[in-house]
């Protein structure tokens, strides 16, 4: 049977670059309701990374996300000075120094990979949406956090690509693919929007005028949250629903502002902001000693 809602996972490291050049190696480990990720830094850089689908067990999830990430690199968990867990997991990362929320990794993250100049980073996660302000730093300043319903979400999303038969990474494309926008279907519950959908399925519509009026929704729910914390300039989308076009483009259009373009995987962020808090807290540790 075909798993439509499958996701691509992915890893890299840094082929140009030997660790063991380096003086302060840490680590980050996002571990998600729907996906996990692991991101090696070296002297505060990126070196390595790894995003996986985070499975029934949360401390097998993080071992797993962090084994796939230094696989190849001749690194082992022990050369890892400092690790920071986040994420809704992030108590249950057996081999971290430390917790942070996500709120925090993910501000942090988006200033590493978009530039100082971010000041609102929305999260579209697996479960939940997150609109945060920031500093300069990458220093949350407040935040907006939607965990009611995974119909905004990218959980949502993989049940409709499911109930479409649509592979999920051409959910965005094809959502486009219409000739005016039809009106939305639920954005308050995805039971209710699956319903919907599957009605307007019997009703004769294409997939990818039901998938446009989902994405709408998305867009749509997401702008009211945005407009809770104030939209400011540099504007960055993290999670996996910033690979969705379809979604992106109707909420750019909604707010009349360009999200910035992303340098890196969009999931790492809460990662990379983890891997940088434990660099800071590495520095520490070894100025204490």
């Amino acid at each position: 049977m075909t798993e439509y809602w499958r996701w691509k996972e992915t890893r890299w490291h840094d082929e140009d670059r030997d660790w063991r050049d380096g003086e302060l190696i840490t680590a980050g480990v996002d571990v998600g309701s729907v996906s996990s990720q692991a991101v090696v830094m070296v002297d505060g850089e990126l070196y390595a990374f790894s995003n996986m689908r985070t499975g029934s067990d949360s401390p097998e999830s993080a071992r797993k996300a962090m084994d796939w990430a230094i696989e190849g690199t001749g690194l082992t968990l022990d050369d890892v000075g400092f690790v920071v867990g986040t994420g809704y997991g992030r108590v249950n990362v057996p081999f971290s120094d430390k917790a942070i929320t996500e709120i925090a990794c993910h501000a942090r993250g988006a200033n590493y990979m978009y530039g100082p100049s971010v000041r609102t980073v929305l999260d579209m996660g697996g479960q939940d949406c997150k609109v945060i302000r920031c500093d300069e730093r990458g220093k949350v300043g407040a935040f907006v956090m939607n965990d009611k319903c995974a119909a905004g979400t990218g959980r949502g999303m993989e049940v409709f690509a499911d109930l479409l038969a649509i592979p999920i990474e051409e959910v965005g494309e094809l959502s486009l693919q219409v000739e005016e926008e039809p009106p939305p279907v639920s954005c308050t519950c995805v039971v209710f929007a699956k319903s919907e959908a599957t009605a307007l399925l019997r009703e004769g519509w294409p997939k990818s005028k039901v998938l446009a009026a989902y994405c709408s929704a998305m867009a749509h729910r997401v702008v009211t949250l945005l407009e809770q914390v104030g939209i400011e300039e540099d504007f960055a989308i993290t999670g996996g629903i910033a690979k969705n076009i379809g979604i992106v483009s109707r909420l750019e259009g909604e707010i009349g502002i360009k999200a910035l373009p992303a340098k890196f995987d969009t999931q790492i962020a809460g990662g990379v902001g983890g891997a940088l808090f434990a660099q800071s807290l590495l520095k520490k540790k070894l100025g204490a000693n």
